[in-house]
């Protein structure tokens, strides 16, 4: 069983679920191609969000593939709500100063 967070959505699983199939995609690929429905941009928000609790990783401009930690999450063995909590703020905050 997955021990999501409370600032998880269900759509956060899909997309983990989505790189572990595919290995790694952009935000249009998985928008176009998945069975989510939602948003490209909206997509692009989630990943980053799942990037600063290090489930997935950028591999290059708006490619992103699943981590280590991403995989042990989607078996249940990472308790997500141990992370640390990505707010809108620290994220974008955060993703700057790595300029990736």
């Amino acid at each position: 069983m997955r021990k999501n967070a409370y600032w998880m959505k269900q759509q956060d699983d899909r997309i983990l679920e989505y790189l572990d199939e595919e290995g790694w995609a952009s935000p249009s690929i998985i928008a176009a191609q998945a069975c989510i429905d939602i948003s490209e941009g909206h997509i692009r928000d989630r990943l980053l969000m799942l990037w600063y609790v290090d489930f997935v990783s950028s591999m290059h401009g708006d490619l992103f593939e699943i981590t280590t930690d991403g995989l042990l999450y989607l078996d249940g063995r990472i308790d997500a709500a141990n992370r640390p909590v990505p707010t809108v703020d620290r994220v974008f905050r955060n993703r700057r100063s790595q300029a990736i």
